[in-house]
This record gives structure tokens, C-alpha cells and sequence, in this order.
């Protein structure tokens, strides 16, 4: 993952609301949960059975390691964020936009504004050209943090929402994020649950257990609702 998330901005509707050919081509399916509820584990599984994913974090990865955005990250936040290399030290990045303080907020705002639209517009093409394969039986999982605050939820022909047990995913949290970043994508999270969702658009996996029981539901997601209807 990367150092910092793809996380509050309200991505504008063009997309959600286009045209992607799913009638004729491939389903759209997104996962949404907690940080720490095992989304791209769920999606790599939905990989193993042969679907596409479209990863919004390694999309951002890679956005970050473009030279135009490189000098927009320093030019807005100074040579402290770029390592040795010249390269944008994503660990002094996270340092300077994730924290309590109204400034973290601000630096936070700043950074997106220089990575998402990129992000945004690489995920639209992604799905633009699933869409004019008019591939039946095809399957494209956005694998996005935040996928309903981001805006991505109505270009999704299902939304598989993950539940987890909060002790389990503070478990599995440990030391891979900084609590900062934690409470970041906490707090997003509860202003944006997934909530109001249409019944017929949605699925539930349970992601508490180990990867057996995990990967057990998602073999029957594959074949029921995505592969076999």
C-alpha cells in the first residue's frame, strides 16, 4: 500500500453516471469495509477466479513516481518529502499530511488535489476500455478505498461490503499503518458508511475468519452472483 489513502475527495459523477456498456460487457463489482476489513485480499481471491482489478492504491503508487507530480509535491511541500534518490519518500509525506492538527487537514486536501483527479481519470479509462470489449461473463474489481465517498459506487454493477470484527482488523493493522493514518480513514469511513445501498446491488462477506472461510464465501459470491446468474 501506499503511505498515504485515496480518501476524501468526492470524485465528480461522469463516470458513475456514463454509459460503460455493462449490459454486453463486463460486470463492475466494488468492495467497501473498514480499513484493516481485507479489501484487496477479498479482490486478489476475486483475481485467483480470473477477474480484473483496477487498484486505485498502485495506481496512486505509480501517479507519485511521475516526474510533473514529483515536482508538484515538492514544490507544494518542500525537498523534506523526496528521499535520497529524488524520489517521493512516502513515509515524510504521510508524516506531514496525516495528524490532528488543521494543518494535517490542509496538507491532506493539498495532496489530493495534485494525485486524485490523475488517479480518478486512470480508473475511468481503465473502465472506459473494459467496457468496449462488450466481453460477457468478464469481471472488473475496483479495488478503491472509500469506494462511496469516492464516487465510484454507481459505476458498479455490485458492491460486495466486507464485515469484520473490530478487534480482527485493529490486529491486523498493526504496524502496517501509523494511527494517524488510521484515524484519517476511520473518520472517513463514519461520515461515509455504505449505507442506503440497493439490496439488489449488494453482498456481504464476513472477513473475521482465516482466509479458508474468507475464500469459501467468495468461491460462492463468484459463482452465484457474478459468474453463474
Amino acid at each position: 500500500k501506499t503511505a498515504y489513502e485515496i480518501s476524501t475527495r468526492d470524485w465528480s459523477s461522469d463516470v458513475c453516471s456514463s454509459d460503460l456498456g455493462r449490459s454486453e460487457g463486463p460486470a463492475v463489482v466494488g468492495i467497501v469495509g473498514k480499513i484493516g476489513a481485507g479489501k484487496s485480499t477479498v479482490a486478489g481471491m476475486l483475481a485467483d477466479l480470473g477477474a480484473e482489478v483496477v487498484d486505485a492504491d498502485r495506481i496512486a503508487h505509480d501517479v507519485l513516481g511521475e516526474e510533473a507530480v514529483r515536482d508538484a509535491v515538492r514544490g507544494r511541500f518542500g525537498d523534506g518529502v523526496l528521499g535520497a534518490d529524488g524520489a517521493v519518500d512516502r513515509r515524510a509525506l504521510a508524516g506531514v499530511v496525516f495528524g490532528p492538527g488543521p494543518g494535517h487537514a490542509a496538507a491532506l486536501r493539498a495532496l489530493e488535489a495534485i494525485v486524485h483527479p490523475l488517479v480518478h481519470d486512470r480508473i475511468a479509462a481503465r473502465l472506459a476500455a473494459a467496457g468496449k470489449g462488450g466481453e460477457r461473463g468478464r469481471v472488473v474489481v475496483l479495488d478503491v478505498p472509500l469506494l462511496v465517498k469516492s464516487g465510484w459506487v454507481g459505476a458498479c454493477d455490485v458492491v460486495v461490503v466486507l464485515e469484520c470484527d473490530d478487534e480482527v482488523r485493529h490486529r491486523r493493522l498493526a504496524g502496517r499503518f501509523s494511527p494517524e493514518q488510521i484515524a484519517a480513514r476511520e473518520a472517513a469511513w463514519n461520515l461515509h458508511p455504505p449505507v442506503g445501498l440497493p439490496p439488489e446491488k449488494t453482498a456481504s462477506v464476513d472477513t473475521s475468519g482465516d482466509r479458508a472461510y474468507t475464500r469459501g464465501q467468495v468461491d460462492r459470491l463468484w459463482r452465484d452472483r457474478l459468474r453463474g446468474g
